[in-house]
């Protein structure tokens, strides 16, 4: 086993980035945070990269959470008052930026950090054995660092009833609360994660990177001034290289190359 805790792969136009620390049930800690976020830059570097996978290694789990350890107080993570900013918040801002569609692969548990980790990603295919959940409540805490996320993917009532009470819930329910995109059996995972990579990596990225802009800056918006970007934005798309050859291609009844530009 690579002693590697983030690990990459290209397949085609997709960056596969898998959390490598199966005996941890991939549990969060700086280095996998700061490997996360160098994935996302080499994709970004890279102009023939069209999407970002995101697994977990193994079939234990996806995510587990914050690897939590006890402090010399007991305290289970340590802090400088001082200076309070989180790897894993600088990890999903980075996420937040990225310019290339996130996809996640839930392969097992999504808990805790490892559920906010979902969150952060813009599309999600699960395992039908997964399961989901904030469990902090059970021992002392609040999920607040992932809040944030949650609150912009969860109906509200769901979101207090899995933060108050910590309990798990199945990738069933999750698709039901639009957690997740897509539920499939565990054999019939990786078929259904290419074949949403396929209905992406087919589509402009400029289209897509330019409309991930317009998804952030509207979010807090309020109606007009979304009204008012949305009618910037679609005028200067129309101008980009691939939104030509998107429409020259469909005048001529072909597929289109996409430029990237």
């Amino acid at each position: 086993m690579s002693e590697e805790v983030v690990l990459e792969e290209t397949r085609g136009a997709v960056k596969w980035v898998f959390i490598n620390r199966p005996e941890r049930r991939n549990a969060l800690n700086e280095d996998v945070a700061n490997g996360i976020i160098a994935a996302i830059e080499a994709a970004e570097a890279d102009p023939d990269c069209r999407a970002i996978l995101l697994t977990g290694s193994g079939d234990k789990a996806f995510c587990a959470g914050g690897d939590l350890k006890p402090s010399a107080t007991g305290a289970p993570f340590t802090v400088n008052p001082a200076d309070p900013r989180n790897f894993v918040v600088r990890m999903f801002n980075r996420m937040n930026d990225s310019t290339l569609p996130i996809v996640a692969r839930v392969n097992g548990p999504a808990l805790a950090g490892g559920l906010g980790l979902l969150c952060a990603c813009d599309m999600a295919v699960a395992s039908s054995s997964a399961k989901f959940g904030a469990p902090e409540s059970g021992i002392g805490l609040f999920p607040a660092m992932i809040m944030p996320l949650l609150h912009r993917v969860l109906p509200l009532r769901k979101l207090f009833e899995l933060c108050i009470t910590g309990e798990l819930f199945t990738a069933e329910e999750a698709l039901q609360m639009d957690l997740i995109n897509y539920v499939v059996s565990p054999e019939e995972l990786d078929e259904k994660t290419e074949w949403l990579l396929g209905r992406i990596t087919n589509k402009s990225p400029t289209a897509i990177r330019l409309g991930k802009i317009g998804f952030r800056a509207v979010r807090d918006m309020t109606l007009q001034q979304a009204f008012d970007f949305g009618q910037l934005l679609l005028p200067t798309m129309a101008q980009t290289e691939d939104c030509k050859e998107g429409f020259k291609a469909f005048q001529e009844k072909r597929k289109p190359s996409w430029t990237n530009k």
